[in-house]
């Protein structure tokens, strides 16, 4: 093996990125802070209830059925091996995060011999193809997805290795990668209707040293777009094979396919300097973040086909806004982080963080969202597990539950990075930042104080002096000019670059204290004005989070969709419901029941008439962070709410 320094779960080489990531146990949480009890709940709840899932839903008996251990149908979804895989990256991530506490090596192990005895000869492991199929390996690469099972067999094994856990799982996972390599060279290209593969294979080249796997990611990434894949039922972008990734212009498709297809090509660049791919990743992002992103964070606005819409297409009650693609997008951030420097993409992971991906996990660790709507009607049938009106326990494509145990095992690693130019504090969470002497560089110690976000106030304090420079983000949402730095408890002036405000260390003037002040004003957001289905309505952020609006918190009577925000409400922000929700926002409304608008059939409309939303009764209005609702009674929300022009 080639790494030091416990890398995590993306460890580009030198050279190829501007920011290079902490060793994996470089940031430790504090537990009482947002991110320390989101990732308390994923070790005691989310990973336990993965291990009894992957057995009531059938995943361990295909892989026994396969293996000549059991009889039986295959249970589930094609790609069901990978919720397994899924849970062993979380497991193995965790065990780097706890190393003095394992409590599943044994469960660990156990799968791992399941897998081995599983593999063929030849190196394939694909459960739903030996048992269903077993002549036709790699015969559907469209709907197959072993490469899509491969890559996250491979992300599982190199997490494994890289926290302590020995090579047993790599070398299952490397024999199904030689066959993959042999069978797709470069006079057989092919690649896997679903992406994901690619980034696993750059991974296990930089843990490895073999330039053979780099090879096959980038023959997966130029093996795209050339319509071999073919169609039906759905088009040619749903699968990412509609055009050449280095022509590409647009997202397009199936908005997993495509974030996971972007991590992967950002690895490659990482890797290769490959300007072409790199310019495209930028054109791909620009176009999601200005015309495809929900205010939460999330992409993907059709259920039909879990895809992008057209641009501005960001219907609130019609979003899909799939878990998995928001824990993509931070995943595809992360790598742009790093490739730029720039704090866009930290601003984009923050956003994800803090609203589209939490959403989808229960405050008891075990219920899902595998959607998040930014509305849901009072009347709304909830009956589908990828519409429901509540979060459920399990789904017949259990996708985002091990992805996002996966992401919370592993989520202090996109905390903080180093460069020639110092350590940069990306996401702003409580805990501490400890990085061991190398040859060329002092250790570093920072202990950070915050309750972020419900509060702008981040204290960092270097109890050896702070040994080199430290750059620490100023988000997109923040007001520059209200910004406040104090190192020592001297004022500093706030000159924002990239994102980010820097603290020097100078030779003999030793730093430490430093205090960024982020001032969270509850503030009104404005749609594009192309965003038609948002016309009129605002929604209201306060710091990184957004909030929305409940049923559970309107009197009797009075439903959300009968609601307006007062134009020019004082909004003030206050106690909210204990830890999962520390701050609330109270607000002007008034209340316009749907017995007094027009009937469905529009009414004429007259210039002197009377102007929808306007009059109707006092009502107070409580909104409370959109990543937490749900979670008393079920019932309507909404992001984007409508405003009244009227006065109280």
């Amino acid at each position: 093996m080639v790494e030091t320094l416990s890398p995590g779960p993306c460890v580009p080489r030198d050279g190829g990125v501007r920011l290079r990531p902490l060793p994996f146990d470089a940031v430790r949480f504090a537990p009482e802070g947002f991110f320390g009890r989101w990732q308390e709940l994923n070790r005691t709840a989310v990973i336990p209830h993965l291990w009894e899932n992957l057995e009531s839903s059938g995943v361990l008996t295909n892989l026994r059925i396969a293996a000549g251990q059991a009889d039986g149908p295959y249970r589930g979804f094609n790609f069901a091996d990978s919720d397994l895989h899924k849970t062993l990256e979380a497991v193995a991530w965790e065990a780097g995060r706890v190393p003095h506490d394992q409590p599943w090596e044994a469960d660990v192990r156990a799968a791992v011999a399941l897998l081995a005895a599983a593999q063929r000869e030849d190196g394939y492991l694909d459960s739903h193809v030996q048992v269903e199929r077993p002549d036709d390996a790699f015969a559907d690469l469209r709907w197959g997805h072993e490469l899509y099972v491969l890559g996250h067999l491979l992300q599982a094994a190199v997490a494994r290795v890289r926290t302590g856990g020995g090579t047993d799982l790599l070398a299952v996972a490397r024999r199904f990668a030689e066959l993959v390599d042999e069978r797709f060279d470069e006079d057989h290209p092919g690649c896997c209707g679903h992406p994901e593969v690619e980034t696993a294979l750059v991974e296990l080249a930089r843990l490895t040293g073999e330039a053979r796997w780099l090879d096959l990611a980038r023959r997966q990434v130029a093996a795209r777009g050339h319509g071999t894949l073919g169609e039906g039922p759905f088009p040619a972008a749903y699968h990412q094979d509609h055009v050449p990734v280095a022509d590409a212009q647009q997202v397009a498709g199936h908005a997993v396919r495509q974030v996971y297809l972007a991590a992967g090509v950002a690895d490659v660049v990482a890797e290769t300097g490959d300007a072409d791919l790199r310019a495209a990743l930028l054109r791909l992002w620009d176009d999601a973040e200005a015309t495809r992103t929900y205010v939460t964070g999330g992409i993907g606005s059709r259920h039909k086909d879990e895809a992008f819409g057209d641009p501005y297409e960001l219907s609130p009650e019609r979003a899909y806004a799939e878990t998995c693609a928001a824990i993509g997008v931070v995943h595809w951030a992360w790598r742009m982080l790093l490739l730029t420097g720039e704090g866009r993409f930290a601003d984009a992971m923050e956003r994800a963080l803090y609203n589209a991906v939490p959403a989808g996990l229960g405050r008891d660790g075990r219920s899902f969202f595998y959607s998040n709507p930014l509305q849901l009607r009072t009347d709304h049938d909830g009956s589908s597990e990828y519409a429901p009106g509540r979060r459920l326990p399990w789904f017949a494509c259990a996708c985002c539950p091990p992805n996002l145990a996966r992401l919370a095992s592993s989520l202090h690693a996109y905390v903080a990075t180093r460069s020639d130019h110092g350590l940069a504090l990306h996401l702003y969470g409580a805990g501490e930042v400890a990085v061991p002497a190398t040859a060329d560089r002092p250790a570093v110690r920072l202990v950070v104080r915050t309750d972020y976000p419900w509060d702008g106030r981040v204290d960092v304090e270097a109890p050896h002096g702070l040994v080199e420079p430290l750059a620490l983000r100023v988000p997109g949402w923040a007001d520059a000019g209200a910004v406040t730095l104090v190192v020592d408890g001297t004022p500093a002036p706030v000159d924002v670059r990239d994102g980010y405000v820097r603290v020097d260390a100078h030779p003999g003037a030793t730093v430490h204290h430093v205090r960024l002040d982020l001032p969270m004003p509850v503030v009104p957001l404005a749609a594009h004005p192309r965003v038609d289905a948002v016309r009129g309505c605002v929604a209201l952020r306060r710091g990184p989070v957004v909030l929305c609006l409940e049923q559970a918190d309107l009197p009797d009577g009075v439903l959300v969709e009968d609601v307006r925000l007062v134009a020019g409400s004082p909004l003030v922000a206050g106690p909210g419901q204990a830890q999962q929700v520390p701050v609330a926002v109270r607000a002007h409304g008034v209340h316009v029941p749907a017995a007094d608008a027009p009937a469905l059939a529009a009414a004429p409309w007259t210039p002197d008439g009377p102007t929808p939303g306007e009059g109707g009764a006092p009502v107070d209005l409580t909104f409370v962070p959109y990543h937490a609702w749900g979670e008393r009674t079920p019932g309507a929300m909404r992001v984007w709410v409508p405003v009244a022009s009227v006065t109280r």
